[in-house]
């Protein structure tokens, strides 16, 4: 009986820890994001000459491949979005919508293409737009 009342102890002393081991794990994981709108974000879009230096390196740097960037200072957040290298000009980039979440900035947009009789330039291009928002201390979500 002893060494049944020891075996009983001692499971569910593993248990116990167990428990406590998966509790502590699923208290680590990434905060959820609550995507439902709080209110829209005033952005302003940033000419190329306004866009700051160090930040325009980094476009630079990456224009010709898929480009999300978040650039803060004390006062703004720049959000970057590019499409990468296409075959020809004309493309633009369409804000679909800004806005404030529980926990984070939500920003979509959208590439349009060059329309059907538009003409075209031969030389690929690398569209990308900037916005501006007033810094919230939120992360930026591109979706």
């Amino acid at each position: 009986m002893n060494a049944n009342l020891e075996k009983s102890l001692c499971m569910g002393v593993f248990l116990i820890i167990g428990f406590c081991f998966i509790r502590i794990l699923s208290g680590c994981g990434m905060e959820k994001t609550d995507e439902s709108k709080i209110q829209d974000v005033d952005y302003c879009i940033v000419e190329e000459n306004d866009i700051p230096e160090e930040l325009m390196g980094k476009i630079q740097e990456k224009k010709a491949a898929d480009l999300k960037i978040v650039f803060e200072n004390d006062e703004f957040v720049y959000i970057v979005r590019g499409y990468g290298e296409q075959e020809t000009g004309g493309y633009s980039i369409q804000v679909t919508d800004v806005f404030l979440t529980k926990n984070a900035v939500v920003f979509r947009s959208n590439l349009v293409g060059p329309a059907k009789d538009a003409i075209k330039s031969t030389t690929p291009s690398y569209p990308y737009i900037v916005l501006k928002i007033q810094n919230m201390g939120k992360n930026v979500i591109f979706e």
